[in-house]
């Protein structure tokens, strides 16, 4: 079957012979049809076979005859990301040039004055995403009473990011009869609720069973013994060991994407990233540079998990796999497709087995592990950092050798010669040498001096009958007066002096007379 036998215009079918497509996938075999008559679909096939397509061909042709009104556009289109936005964009460029149907994209990241002037002059296919688009209606810049038809792109990644609430009340605010076209990889239970609610007697077209993998796509897992830096050497010696024509590696953190593409940076690959944390206009000039092969390595998030229409991707490399299995699908969809054959590698440690449990069931067949890993090169050697260039000593682990002291001196194999103690005269008390003369000013030494003069004035202005009545507790006792630890003593001290007992420094404590009974 060719497009011819799909009942579309001349102009179309110009311009699908232009940009060298000749036979239609199965969903677009059964999806243009019905389109064209006005009924509603619900269409569920595996990503990389022509969905967009499935819509765009149609719509183009339905809204060849009639003229847009301002801020009232004739036809909506919902997507998940800005990506998939401005692809649907380039499809109606590429598809419609031979009609004149103007479009508008509201995308976050683009001024609101310049999509505000689009919409005002009207336009007949408006392509968004949910949070922009009620952004305006707030606004009071689109009004969506004369929407034709509505389609919602990707619709298990809107339950995904949240998006539900929101497409349900964008769809109350269309208020005239309109023909609903729903696309989606997968369907889960919310979405299926969603499509009873707002389809009425759709044809269902499902070419693949849900959350199914393409069968061109040979897959493999690669198991990593370490964490991080173990996992992103081992990405770099998959690389090389593959003919990598260009690859998309995903990551599940936009901070292990930034990791991961300064890692391959350093290492001299010529490697692009993509994240929601991007700027708009960053994120369209690295696809661009992927798309033009100006750049072989894309490392993304799972916004370049959905619909991205790439055709000559040759490898997707998992550097984790993804928390959600259903997202595993949409990976490895990104090669692989129209018909060409793919490869898709995910990096798995001994903490991912949940995650992987959970793909393997939904496929409803194992992984089998890599051939090529074993190839690809061996491990770096406990303690050498790859990254750095240069080899430490591992600090985990048996090679962990025990510190050496730094202050050990070798030894010899003669016995040491033991001198026997000498023992020294001791001394019954101990009188400190000052190292200096004191001043004129005090003849004792600085040890017997009070330290404070009003700390000694006040130990001595006692009343004479408290003095008389217990002379042991107002004797003066200055802390100069007791006796001076052998480590704290002056350096022009001797050092081979001792202290026997407490000498003549005896503690006030010692000196008080027992209480009779």
């Amino acid at each position: 079957m060719s497009f011819r036998d799909l009942s579309l215009s001349d102009e179309v079918l110009r311009a699908l012979d232009e940009a060298g497509y000749k036979e239609p996938t199965p969903i677009q075999t059964q999806a243009i049809p019905a389109a064209l008559q006005g009924r509603d679909i619900l269409g569920i096939a595996q990503t990389g076979t022509g969905k967009t397509a499935a819509f765009t061909l149609p719509m183009i042709d339905i809204l060849g005859a009639g003229r847009a009104r301002a801020r009232m556009p004739r036809s909506l289109i919902l997507e998940p990301t800005r990506e998939l936005a401005a692809q649907v964009a380039d499809s109606f460029e590429k598809y419609g040039k031979y009609h004149k149907l103007s479009k508008a994209l509201l995308i976050g990241g683009v001024s609101f004055g310049d999509q505000e002037k689009l919409l005002d002059r009207g336009v007949d296919v408006l392509i968004a995403t949910p949070g922009r688009l009620l952004d305006h209606f707030q606004r009071g810049k689109v009004l969506l009473n004369g929407v034709d038809v509505l389609v919602i792109d990707e619709a298990d990644r809107m339950l995904d990011m949240g998006f539900i609430p929101d497409i349900e009340r964008l769809m109350s605010l269309i208020t005239q009869r309109h023909q609903t076209l729903f696309f989606s990889a997968t369907m889960p239970s919310e979405i299926k609720r969603l499509t009873d609610r707002f389809l009425t007697n759709p044809k269902v077209i499902e070419v693949a069973r849900p959350a199914t993998a393409a069968a061109t796509v040979e897959q493999a897992l690669v198991f990593v013994n370490g964490r991080d830096r173990e996992k992103r050497a081992k990405l770099r010696d998959l690389i090389r060991a593959e003919t990598v024509q260009n690859a998309i590696i995903f990551c599940n953190r936009k901070r292990d994407v930034q990791v991961v593409f300064r890692s391959l940076e350093r290492h001299e690959f010529s490697v692009g990233q993509l994240h929601g944390d991007m700027d708009q206009s960053s994120r369209m000039e690295t696809l661009a540079k992927f798309k033009n092969n100006e750049i072989q390595l894309l490392v993304a998030s799972d916004v370049a998990a959905r619909g991205l229409d790439i055709p000559a991707v040759s490898h997707v490399f998992n550097f984790d796999p993804p928390t959600h299995a259903d997202d595993y699908v949409h990976r490895i969809g990104r090669t692989g497709r129209a018909g060409r054959a793919g490869k898709a590698f995910t990096l798995t440690t001994s903490e991912d087995r949940k995650l992987v449990s959970a793909i393997e069931k939904l496929l409803g067949m194992p992984i089998p592990p890599s051939t090529t890993s074993d190839q690809a090169g061996a491990a770096p050697a406990p303690g050498v950092d790859a990254e750095a260039g240069g080899e430490r000593r591992a600090r985990k682990g048996r090679d962990r050798k025990p510190r050496e002291r730094r202050d050990a001196k070798p030894q010899d194999d003669k016995p040491r010669e033991v001198k026997p103690r000498e023992d020294k005269p001791k001394a019954e008390t101990v009188q400190p040498v000052p190292s200096q003369p004191e001043k004129a000013r005090d003849d004792k030494p600085r040890s017997e001096r009070p330290q404070n003069a009003r700390q000694s004035d006040r130990r001595n202005d006692r009343p004479d009958e408290q003095r008389a009545a217990r002379p042991d507790r107002f004797q003066d006792r200055n802390r100069n007066d007791k006796p001076q630890n052998p480590r704290h003593r002056r350096r022009d001290e001797e050092d081979d002096v001792s202290v026997v007992g407490f000498g003549d420094n005896v503690p006030a404590f010692l000196q008080r007379a027992p209480r009779s009974a």
